[in-house]
């Protein structure tokens, strides 16, 4: 059975094997992260040439990733910004091994930004203000579900997440004045029982 999407669209093959690109990923995270930014901005952070920052822009644009942030920049200046409402995988198709590569490239990338993502919280958690440090939270929890209750608990987890994306994507990128930070959610469900071990 395919895994159920809970975003806005579900990345197709051609999009799975442009994302998979080890400088695409960190341009998106860190505009993800940092929020609108131009080629320029980027290429002085990644260490790179505003040339190959504008190309794969481009090309992240192209597959519905991000987008020109409407009436930010001067002249020939875009900013872009993550595209709202999200993406999800989905199944790379059978037959495709480029597609089930760049699948595997992107998982490992996702194990790896949310090990980041943890440590960073470690590490920095006791510099942050006391109201953030209220709203945050370690979570893990080990249940014994059949399958069914496994997915109906993430379908409801998702749910919740949905209505505080929908919150989140309803913000303006340039809007002062509010106390909002990006704040990150990990959620995963891993049935570890269902396989075999070794």
């Amino acid at each position: 059975m395919a895994n159920k999407s809970f975003s806005a669209r579900t990345l197709d093959a051609d999009a799975l094997k442009a994302f998979a690109h080890p400088l695409r990923l960190r341009m998106y995270e860190l505009l993800d992260e940092h929020g609108p930014s131009t080629a320029t901005r980027l290429a002085g952070l990644l260490g790179q040439n505003t040339g190959a920052t504008s190309y794969h822009l481009r090309e992240l644009a192209r597959h519905g990733m991000i987008e020109i942030v409407p009436g930010m920049g001067r002249g020939k200046e875009k900013y872009w910004h993550v595209t709202p409402g999200g993406f999800s995988y989905g199944e790379p198709p059978a037959g495709d091994p480029e597609a089930v590569s760049a699948m595997e490239r992107l998982l490992d990338d996702l194990v790896r930004q949310r090990g980041a993502e943890l440590a960073r919280w470690r590490r920095a958690a006791d510099q942050a203000p006391q109201e953030w440090l209220e709203a945050s939270a370690y979570g893990r929890r080990s249940l014994r579900l059949t399958a069914e209750e496994t997915e109906l608990m993430r379908d409801e987890v998702f749910a919740v997440l949905e209505r505080f994306r929908a919150v989140s994507d309803g913000r303006d990128d340039a809007a002062p004045g509010e106390d909002v930070a990006h704040v990150v959610v990990h959620f995963d469900v891993l049935p570890l029982g269902a396989v075999p071990e070794g």
